[in-house]
């Protein structure tokens, strides 16, 4: 199973640091050339691997942490998305309800990535907090996951467990990720909540 960052603003540079904890190689893409953000990528840790859109894209499993707006840009780097699962790290907020057309805005980007598999996670904490070690006090930090794929869910329970994470999956976009989803000025519920499991 491969692995890749697309965007490496204050967000993908925590999520880096979550796989580099644990000694995950993961690549790690912007539209800039890889060269402009190799040095920060290598103080993360030498499993961060600086790659071009293009090369990242072919990894398995691609975390899309870019604002929102941009993840169009981000889907044409290939015509189908076929067998590979994309987690939906963005946030909408902002965004005018009209232009989400009534519809979550995961379901928004699922649809821009044809064929792809979407997962709504790892976007309700701020990335101060996600960018902490999930062991918490004998428990582990909760990470919350919505799919309309039971099975791309399970997938990236089972990343988010390798990461240290407690996930908890909610179900569906347009039902549980609503509680992760930002729409026009106004914030899912489980937004920032900052939640300990202890098994």
């Amino acid at each position: 199973m491969s692995y890749a960052i697309i965007g490496f603003g204050e967000i993908g540079q925590v999520l880096a640091r979550a796989f580099a904890r644990k000694g995950v190689e993961v690549s790690v893409a912007t539209t800039r050339d890889p060269k402009s953000f190799a040095a920060v990528a290598a103080a993360i840790g030498p499993g961060i691997i600086p790659k071009t859109l293009a090369e990242a894209v072919k990894a398995d499993v691609i975390f899309l942490a870019v604002r929102y707006g941009s993840h169009p840009d981000v889907a044409k780097a290939l015509p189908n998305w076929q067998g590979k699962t994309i987690v939906d790290v963005t946030n909408a907020y902002g965004v005018p309800l009209e232009e989400l057309g009534g519809q979550p805005s995961a379901k928004v980007v699922a649809q821009a990535f044809t064929g792809g598999k979407l997962v709504k996670g790892f976007n309700h904490l701020a990335a101060a907090v996600l960018g902490q070690d999930p062991a918490v006090q004998g428990g582990r930090r909760v990470v919350f996951l919505a799919s309309d794929n039971d099975g791309a869910a399970a997938e990236i329970a089972t990343v988010a467990e390798k990461l240290g994470f407690a996930p908890i999956k909610l179900g569906g976009l347009s039902e549980g990720g609503l509680l992760v989803q930002a729409h026009g000025k106004s914030w899912g519920h489980l937004i920032f909540k900052d939640l300990v499991k202890f098994d």
